[in-house]
C-alpha cells in the first residue's frame, strides 16, 4: 500500500501518524526539530483536570517512535510536493545533527563535558542548553545534536565519546519519497510581546510571558519548578496575570481571540495557589472564554480558592524605586486600580507558526486572512483543503486547545486513510 506524510511532530501530528500506521499504512512524519512533541512537551499541567502534561503526551511520543509503520524524519523539513491525490512526490530536506545515530549511546557524556552555554529555546529562552544537547529529558529520538552555530571546536565531546558518534563533517541531504497523502500539522507560534512596548517585556525582567512561566513551574524545567523573580531570584508574593496579549487587538493587526489563554492563565494560576496559597494572585481580563467540557466549572475553583479576576487590562507597566505598578480601570465599576505585583505573566496569543506562507505556497494551497492555513469549506469539514489529498490538523488552521487538536489529528488520518485505499 502506499505511504502518508505527516508533517509536524506535534500532539495533532503524532496523533495522525498513530491513527494511520495502526491501519496498516506506512507513514513519514516529518519534523524540523531535533525532536518530536511540539508545544506540548514544554507545558507542565492540562486543564481543566491538571494531569500532567508529558505523561499524556510521552506515552504517544514512544509509541509513534517504536511503531513498525513510521519512520520519524527529526531535523528535516519539506522542500517540494509535485503530483496530485495518491501520487505525491515530496522532497525533503534534511539538516545535520552531527551525531550517528546508530552509534550514539545516548549516554550524555558529551553535554556534560561541553564548556558551552548558550539560551535554551525550549525553556522559552529562562535557561541554558549546552552546545551540544538535547531539547529536553523525554526527547525523542533520545540522541543529543550539535550546535554548530555555537560550537566553539574544542574538541572536548569528540574525546569522550566512547562509540565515535560525533561527526566532524555532516551535509544536508535530500530525499524524494512517494506518498498518495500529506497531513500537515505545523502546529503554532507565539506572539512577541516586545510589540506591545508599553508592557515592558525585556525592559523588566519581572515581566515574562506564559510560556516563560509554563517552563518555570514545571518540575523538570530550569527552575525545578521553583516560580521565582528573574530580577532577584525570591519567590513573589503577588503575581498579575495580563490576557489577550496580542490577541483581540487590531492594533498589532492580531484581531482574533486566540482560544486557549484564559484557561491557561487559570490553570496556572490554580498551580499557584496549590504550591503558594498566600500568594496573590489577580487576572487581568477582556472576557473569560471557558468554552469546554469542565471548563466553567474550572473557572469557579479559581474563583474559590481566592484567584481574583479584574474585567480591565492596563495601558503598561511602570519601573520605578519601588517595583512595577500598573493601573487597570475595572470596567464593571469605572474604578481605577493601582496594582504593585512582584510578577507580570503576559498570556500571549497563538499565531502561525514561522514559515507557514512559505509552505502553504509549496504545497498549493492558500492562507486565511490571519496568516493561518485555510480549510476548504468549514461545512464540509475543518481538515479539507482546495487541493486534494493534501488535509490540515492542529493549530495549523487556527488557535485549539489540545483535546481540539488531538481530534482533528484524527480526523485528517481518516482521510489520509481514505486516500490510500482508493489508491489500492
Amino acid at each position: 500500500m502506499a505511504d502518508v506524510a505527516v508533517i509536524g511532530a506535534g500532539v495533532a501530528g503524532i496523533q495522525a501518524a498513530l491513527d494511520i500506521a495502526d491501519h496498516g499504512i506506512h507513514v513519514h512524519l516529518i519534523e524540523k526539530s531535533p525532536s518530536i512533541g511540539g508545544h506540548m512537551a514544554q507545558l507542565d499541567k492540562t486543564f481543566p483536570t491538571n494531569d500532567c502534561s508529558i505523561c499524556i503526551l510521552g506515552p504517544k511520543m514512544v509509541s509513534v517512535a517504536r511503531h513498525p509503520n513510521v519512520t520519524i524524519h527529526t531535523c528535516t523539513e519539506l522542500e517540494s510536493v509535485r503530483g496530485e491525490v495518491g501520487h505525491f512526490t515530496i522532497r525533503i530536506r534534511r539538516y545535520p545533527r552531527y551525531i550517528d545515530e546508530k552509534l550514539c549511546t545516548s549516554c550524555g557524556d558529551c553535554i556534560a563535558i561541553c564548556p558551552v552555554e548558550v539560551y535554551n529555546s525550549f525553556d522559552a529562552g529562562i535557561g541554558v542548553r549546552k552546545a551540544i544537547y538535547k531539547p529536553h529529558l523525554q526527547s525523542v529520538p533520545d540522541i543529543p545534536v550539535l550546535d554548530a552555530g555555537h560550537c566553539i571546536e574544542c574538541g572536548l565531546c569528540y574525546d569522550v565519546c566512547g562509540p565515535d558518534a560525533i561527526l566532524k563533517v555532516e551535509e544536508e541531504t535530500q530525499a524524494d519519497i512517494e506518498v498518495a497523502s500529506i497531513v500537515v500539522a505545523t502546529g503554532y507560534g507565539l506572539f512577541d510581546p516586545v510589540k506591545k512596548a508599553a508592557l515592558g517585556y525585556h525592559a523588566i525582567p519581572d515581566v515574562i510571558t506564559s510560556l516563560e512561566f509554563e517552563r518555570m513551574i514545571n518540575a523538570g524545567g530550569p527552575t525545578r519548578g521553583e516560580v521565582k523573580r528573574l530580577s532577584n531570584g525570591m519567590r513573589p508574593e503577588s503575581i498579575v496575570f495580563v490576557q489577550c496579549v496580542g490577541s483581540r487587538d487590531i492594533t498589532v493587526d492580531r484581531p482574533y481571540c486566540s482560544g486557549v489563554c484564559c484557561m491557561a492563565a487559570i490553570k496556572n494560576a490554580i498551580l499557584i495557589k496549590e504550591k503558594y496559597p498566600d500568594t496573590g494572585i489577580t487576572i487581568c481580563y477582556i472576557d473569560i472564554r471557558a468554552y469546554g467540557k469542565g471548563y466553567e466549572e474550572y473557572y469557579e475553583r479559581a474563583k474559590e480558592m481566592g484567584i481574583r479576576f479584574l474585567r480591565g487590562i492596563p495601558g503598561g507597566v511602570i519601573m520605578d524605586d519601588g517595583g512595577m505598578t500598573m493601573q487597570v480601570e475595572d470596567t464593571e465599576t469605572a474604578d481605577l486600580e493601582t496594582l504593585r505585583p512582584d510578577l507580570v505573566v503576559l498570556s500571549v496569543g497563538m499565531e502561525p507558526a514561522p514559515g507557514t506562507a512559505d509552505l502553504a505556497e509549496r504545497l498549493g494551497i492558500p492562507l486565511e486572512e490571519n496568516g493561518f492555513i485555510q480549510p476548504a469549506d468549514q461545512k464540509l469539514g475543518p481538515v479539507l483543503t482546495i487541493r486534494p489529498g493534501i488535509y490540515v490538523a492542529g493549530t495549523a488552521t487556527a488557535p485549539h486547545d489540545i483535546p481540539d487538536c488531538v481530534t482533528l489529528g484524527q480526523a485528517a488520518a481518516m482521510q489520509a486513510y481514505s486516500d490510500v485505499v482508493r489508491r489500492a
